[in-house]
């Protein structure tokens, strides 16, 4: 009888996960549908074209402002690049300025939520619809882009708040209130409103859910079949106790471990490349080739 108990609690015990394994698919699939009705009729507005052609009016609308701030400032990503370097090297740092962290664990902190949804599954998604040309909008895009990353940054140091203890709290919530109230403006507090609650749901879209996804689809790949939730334990397990400690906690791991990520992206782009050494020139060929034809140039607007 006593050598029967180890049995029975291993046999409760695996009818158990077995139990919680379908009931978390089932909770899956429940999330996903909720999601996809509640949502769906957004994304399609977001994404509904000019009447007439197949170029969706927020793409327009990123890529004009990002000329405008481009030729406004004087192509100021190619001509403050220096300066740019000079402030990630900590050259004017002072340590009697407002602040919580580093310029370096500030860049550190903004390059964690790019460095894989936006370079690596960002780009697979664009090339697998436009193809290789594909390549040449998304170089396109994000030289621009960097324009309009210059200016949200300058807007946010501009009006953001600073308190006597040393802390600093900002963003485009706050420069579209200030901002718009410094000019006259109405609307500028309805913006920031509708900025924080879509700040919310990207984060819990494209923050949380694509990105937890995405890694266990790869672990999956590595260890076999297993149940989500597991993976989702462990990250939120993970973050929580980076997010307990505050902006400096934060910072504190995003400088070690983003200088990691990056020393293994492009070491990993890097021995593929010379993998692929004969191809080289090809791949380049079929970048410029095709930036046109099909879907190329819209995938590659999207990625970015």
């Amino acid at each position: 009888m006593t050598r029967l108990f180890p049995t029975a609690v291993l046999a409760v015990f695996f009818t158990l996960f077995a139990a919680l394994s379908a009931s978390a698919q089932s909770i899956d699939e429940t999330i996903n549908s909720i999601f996809a009705s509640s949502t769906g009729w957004f994304v399609n507005l977001i994404f509904s074209n000019f009447p007439g052609t197949s170029f969706p009016w927020i793409v327009g609308w990123l890529v004009v402002a990002a000329t405008v701030f481009t030729v406004y400032f004087g192509v100021i990503q190619f001509r403050a690049f220096g300066h740019a370097i000079a402030l990630v090297k900590c050259d004017y740092s002072d340590p009697n300025d407002a602040g919580e962290v580093s310029h370096f664990q500030a860049l550190a902190t903004a390059l964690s939520g790019t460095v894989g949804l936006g370079n690596i599954a960002g780009v697979a998604v664009a090339i697998g619809i436009g193809g290789p040309g594909a390549t040449f909008w998304m170089i396109l895009a994000g030289l621009l882009g960097m324009a309009s990353k210059f200016t949200e940054c300058t807007l946010g140091v501009k009006y953001r708040n600073e308190y006597p203890n040393g802390t600093v709290s900002g963003g485009p919530m706050y420069y579209l209130t200030k901002g718009f109230a410094e000019r006259g403006m109405p609307g500028g507090k309805f913006l920031a409103i509708m900025f924080s609650i879509f700040c919310i749901l990207g984060a819990l879209g494209g923050g949380n859910m694509f990105q937890a996804n995405q890694a266990h689809a790869q672990l999956t790949n590595v260890f076999g079949e297993y149940p989500g939730w597991i993976t989702g334990i462990v990250f939120a397990g993970i973050v929580f106790a980076v997010i307990v400690g505050g902006l400096k906690s934060i910072a504190r791991v995003t400088e070690k471990v983003v200088p990691i990520m990056g020393i293994i992206y492009v070491g990993t782009a890097l021995i593929i490349i010379l993998m692929n050494y004969d191809k080289i020139g090809w791949a380049i060929g079929q970048i410029f080739a095709g930036p046109l034809p099909g879907l190329a140039w819209l995938a590659g607007l999207l990625a970015r």
